[in-house]
């Protein structure tokens, strides 16, 4: 048998026959065991249960080794059961140590205390829950090993992908698996249903009414959960028809409507609102029949369409779809709902400050009598105070700030106060945001701060296990005690998230919200980012940066075709030397307080290119002067960098000999001059420092544009770029900043700066010129949030899935397929070629295969496209 120390009944049966023996345990035939040889066995005239008595030697008293701790009951002997009350009575045997007639073992799994469908199994002394396989943690399974939205995924640095999250937290809703698409400055959050696009309804049908059904990934309590807490939320749905009328306006009874939260009923159409029975272009007025409020209503006999977003956030998801008026002959109609897609998350940013060391917030009593988990965020400059307290007759709960450095969670359930404090080696009155999680239940208490190790606290294994208050819970000082100063955030008590912000409003001596969240987050804005504070959150300002993307991550780069090229002017026509540099320069790190300088002593140029063709310009600084400053490709494909400052008769040039640059291959160059002394980084080698002849120049004269793949400038150029410029730069350039300009994402995201940007040819977005990562990514084996999305269990509902990886490997596979089988296609007609006509032959192989390092290179070299779709899907799978 398997556990049969856990406390409950397990039977045991012996059989013994002339020759042989059977031992079976809880009625398993498969697993009992049965002699293999022969075996008599001869009973005596007394059975002893419970232990054997010993007898020792020149004593009259029996020892009792190894006795039996617990309970029987329905003790047979020959299939005949044994009267236990004429044993008690001494009638019948004897006994010692023995209570008769009860059980005196504690049934510790009733009633369950392991949450969340945990597994409860018991010792003699206490029990043990097994959380595996339900989503949850801890000694009772009361912990979501998940977090609780994707915006918490996205504070963890994570970047769009599939995703489990627990919105209740501990609470009785499981987790759920979602999509989590990053890109933007809030988080988008996507449920997925099952009813394909375009779903045909009608043509044939002999039924009045056809009923779609959406079935979603979650239940409708789950998504309720995402629903209630975001900012906004939406979904897509469409009507096409073919004389198959919609909501029968202007006055008639809906034909088709849609089901919600709830099942309740929905007459209003995409683009509509409650209580307005018209669709989009009723309310934009542009039906294809001003008659009607819908373009469908008009019964066309073509097909049109009615569509639009539902972003009436109570009334969704929608879970049901009823088609009226597909029975007639010719009616058809085609229906189309999108996921349910949801952004922000108020919870995670509900926020309350309190200003007075008097000031608190109070709520309802908190019910937390057997299991009970607080967490919550806080960012002070005070050294103590009073986080929260709930009072009983004895019982309380209380957690503080004791000190600078310590956080006290403090709790009496009637055996007496216990407190545990957690000792940080860093300042908590930093003015950063802290993390504080707090547990207590009926086997232990512990408590957490930040990262910093758990410290548990077991409760003892008889006493009381209830807690029982009474009072209202308060947030902030409470009687009479100090309170804490400064904000609280994210509060949440057995997974429901308390409304400070709402409280805080009517409440003297509290404001709702809190800024400073820069203070914590701002690094993670990155490249030059600047960190923005907004009323629920922070956002990251990319306006001064190469790099675009909620952290300025992602890179902003173009294609470039062949005689192609981008020209920034650094001012506008029509404006003077002097607002040209006070408006976009360049040397100044604050234009408003410093006084314009026309000439540079110090400049930084950064940017990433992918290449096959040499020699090339890559980059261009002209000036109003002889002064200028090259990046160029050399015919070997090496890189060489040109200064001309003046007084040298020669340009100054920085040769980079050792690495092939025009290989295919993305390749990061940074270049920072400081008066006389440059320093040059290529890739990730270690930099390297150069230095401008004595006799040079250190000022920039007058810099006047900026180019990219090509110079086309009035006056004098050197040779050597003159001759560079034919046919001009092929490949792809990214993230490209000067100081503070970036002109290729001046010219893809053109905010106020068209003037500057002018562009010969078509300028295509890709980031085929991306550099490659510094740092792997982490694997699968040691990222604890990894989830394989290739596995996610989602119905298809026949739309592409935005950003996703499933898309990708589509892509990637096809690709890959069609190269394999062209090149088998070739090597057939080759064959077949040389067998037919002896003699010499020639091959399709791809252009520039002679002086290609190997055979990708040469399929890069011929066709530059193909960089592009092997970078992009590599960024893609990265996502």
């Amino acid at each position: 048998g398997s556990g049969l120390n856990d406390g409950q009944w397990h039977e045991v049966r012996f059989l013994a026959k002339e020759n042989f023996a059977v031992l079976t345990i809880d009625g398993d035939e498969a697993s009992a065991v049965r002699t293999n040889s022969p075996l008599q066995v001869k009973t005596g005239k007394k059975y002893f249960f419970g232990g054997f008595p010993i007898q020792m030697n020149d004593s009259d008293h029996s020892l009792f080794q190894h006795s039996f701790q617990g309970c029987m009951q329905f003790i047979h002997v020959d299939d005949q059961l044994v009267d236990l009350h004429a044993v008690e009575q001494g009638q019948l045997g004897s006994f010692a140590n023995v209570t008769i007639d009860m059980c005196a073992i504690i049934d510790r799994c009733v009633p369950n205390h392991c949450e969340h469908d945990g597994k409860c199994t018991q010792t003699w002394e206490s029990f043990k829950c097994t959380c595996d396989g339900t989503g949850y943690s801890g000694a009772t399974c009361h912990n979501s090993i998940y977090e609780l939205s994707c915006e918490a995924y996205k504070h963890l640095g994570k970047t769009s992908n599939y995703y489990w999250i627990d919105p209740d937290g501990s609470g009785a809703l499981g987790p759920l698996k979602v999509y989590c698409n990053m890109t933007e400055d809030k988080v988008w959050t996507t449920v997925y249903h099952d009813l394909q696009m375009q779903t045909s309804v009608g043509g044939n049908s002999l039924e009045k009414l056809a009923v779609l059904q959406l079935n979603y990934s979650a239940t409708m309590d789950q998504i309720s959960a995402i629903t209630s807490s975001a900012e906004y939320c939406e979904q897509f749905i469409s009507y096409s028809c073919k004389m198959s009328r919609l909501l029968n306006t202007p006055e008639g009874n809906p034909y088709t409507w849609w089901v919600g939260k709830a099942n309740e009923k929905h007459y209003y159409w995409g683009g509509s609102g409650p209580g307005i029975q018209k669709c989009a272009c009723g309310i934009e007025r542009n039906c294809t029949d001003p008659k009607y409020y819908c373009n469908c209503d008009a019964d066309y006999k073509q097909w049109r369409k009615d569509s639009g977003m539902l972003s009436y956030k109570e009334h969704l998801p929608v879970s049901q779809v009823v088609v009226g008026d597909v029975d007639r002959p010719g009616s058809e109609a085609k229906i189309s709902v999108g996921p349910v897609r949801c952004q922000g998350d108020q919870n995670y940013w509900n926020a309350a400050s309190f200003i007075t060391s008097s000031s608190y917030l109070h709520f309802s009593t908190f019910q937390g009598e057997t299991s009970a988990d607080i967490s919550f965020y806080f960012k002070t400059s005070a050294s103590d105070g009073v986080f929260l307290e709930n009072l009983g007759n004895t019982d309380f709960i209380k957690l503080e700030l004791k000190s600078p450095k310590e956080v006290s969670f403090s709790f009496d359930v009637g055996n007496g106060p216990v407190e545990i404090v957690v000792r940080s080696p860093n300042q908590l009155n930093d003015d950063q945001w802290h993390r504080v999680n707090a547990e207590r239940n009926v086997k232990q208490a512990s408590l957490q701060v930040d990262q910093l190790p758990l410290e548990v606290r077991k409760a003892p294994t008889e006493g009381h296990t209830r807690l029982e208050l009474y009072s209202q819970l308060y947030v902030g000082a409470a009687g009479g005690q100090r309170g804490f100063l400064g904000c609280i955030r994210s509060l949440r008590m057995n997974g429901v998230t308390l409304d400070l912000e709402e409280r805080a409003k009517v409440t003297p001596g509290v404001k709702p919200g809190c800024s400073g969240h820069c203070t914590s987050y701002g690094m993670y804005c990155a490249n030059g980012g600047k960190c923005v504070e907004k009323y629920n959150g922070y956002s990251c300002d990319c306006s001064k940066t190469a790099y675009d993307g909620p952290f300025c991550i992602k890179d902003v780069g173009a294609f470039f075709e062949e005689g192609m090229w981008l020209r920034y002017n650094f001012h506008s026509p029509g404006t003077s030397m002097k607002d040209l540099v006070s408006r976009t320069l360049l040397s100044s790190t604050d234009p408003e307080t410093t006084e314009p300088d026309l000439n540079l002593n110090q400049e930084e140029l950064s940017f990433s290119f992918s290449t096959t063709k040499s020699p090339c310009v890559l980059l261009y600084i002209s000036s109003y002067t002889q002064d200028f400053m090259a990046v160029l490709v050399k015919p070997s494909g090496n890189l060489q960098i040109r200064y001309s400052l003046g007084g040298t008769r020669e340009p100054y040039n920085i040769d980079v000999d050792h690495r092939n640059m025009a290989n295919g291959q993305p390749h990061t160059v940074n270049i920072t001059r400081n008066g006389r002394h440059i320093v040059l980084q290529l890739d990730h080698y270690p930099p390297t420092s150069y230095s401008l002849p004595t006799a040079s120049d250190i000022q920039f004269n007058s810099p006047k544009a900026l180019f990219l793949g090509k110079v086309i400038e009035i006056g004098k150029i050197d040779q050597d770029i003159y001759k560079y410029n034919t046919p001009g730069f092929t490949g792809c350039l990214s993230r490209v900043q000067f100081n503070q300009i970036a002109p290729l994402k001046a010219a893809l995201r053109p905010v106020n700066a068209s003037s500057h940007v002018h562009i010969q040819g078509e300028l295509v977005e890709s980031n085929c010129g991306a550099s490659p990562l510094t740092i792997p990514p982490m694997s699968a084996a040691t990222d604890p949030w990894h989830l394989d999305s290739a596995s996610a269990d989602f119905p298809y509902n026949g739309q592409a899935i935005g950003d996703g990886v499933n898309r990708n490997s589509a892509i990637i596979g096809g690709v890959i397929a069609v190269v394999i089988f062209t090149i088998l296609c070739t090597l057939v007609f080759l064959i077949r070629y040389m067998f037919r006509h002896k003699g010499t032959y020639h091959t399709n192989e791809a252009k520039g295969a002679e002086s290609a390092e190997s055979a990708d290179a040469a399929i890069m070299n011929n066709d530059p496209n193909f960089t592009e779709t092997i970078d992009e899907s590599k960024k893609e799978w990265l996502i």
